[in-house]
């Protein structure tokens, strides 16, 4: 399984910082930076997928539907990714990158609803095939960094690798009104594979 360079470079230092503990004192006080190491490794997975193909969007994130709500005249699809989950996020429609906006906020528990909107956050706006889709990347209680590799003018494929959260966060969806949602709350998605919209002005 791949893993993001992040997170090799991560488990590296825990493992030179165990060696020098193990050095300094006495083994067994190392034996938490190993586990540390390793569990980087574990958070920074980053599985191959299989992209569906249609008139569909998928999900940006592994994770848990939270909320299915309306938001300034879209409906927002919301999933919480706890620290088990994949933080590879990709993108949820085909088309190129129309806008990137950062805004600074808090870094509120990513399952609380007040967090769409006061938490830190990455604001990316796709357009592609006559519609418009807009997701953000949320930092959450843990999550500090925000990481988005495209910028506006680029081209991305439908489910593309464009970035990661680390450590639990939260992926909104903004769907405009030629999309219905096929998910719901408390149902379990996967990034790139799940299909969570699909379009009712195009056929399969």
């Amino acid at each position: 399984m791949k893993i993001v360079s992040t997170g090799i470079y991560y488990a590296l230092a825990l493992c030179a910082a165990a060696l020098l503990v193990g050095w300094l004192a006495n083994p067994w006080f190392a034996s938490p930076l190993i586990i540390l190491a390793l569990f980087c490794l574990y958070f920074f997975r980053d599985p191959d997928r299989t992209v569906p193909s249609g008139p569909v969007a998928v999900s940006p994130a592994d994770g848990k539907v939270v909320a299915i709500k309306p938001e300034g005249g879209l409906n927002r699809l919301s999933i919480f990714l706890n620290v088990f989950d994949v933080h590879v996020n990709r993108t949820p429609i085909a088309g190129t990158v129309e806008k990137v906006v950062y805004k600074e906020g808090q870094f509120l528990v990513a399952s609380r609803e007040e967090c769409s909107t006061d938490n830190e956050q990455n604001v990316v706006t796709v357009k592609g095939d006559g519609t418009t889709v807009i997701f953000k990347q949320i930092a959450g209680l843990i999550a500090r960094r925000i990481v988005f590799t495209k910028q506006p003018g680029d081209r991305v494929a439908l489910g593309e690798r464009i970035g990661l959260i680390k450590f639990g966060s939260r992926m909104d969806v903004l769907f405009g009104p030629e999309w219905e949602i096929t998910v719901r709350p408390g149902e379990r998605v996967s990034a790139g594979s799940s299909i969570i919209a699909r379009r009712l002005d195009r056929k399969s």
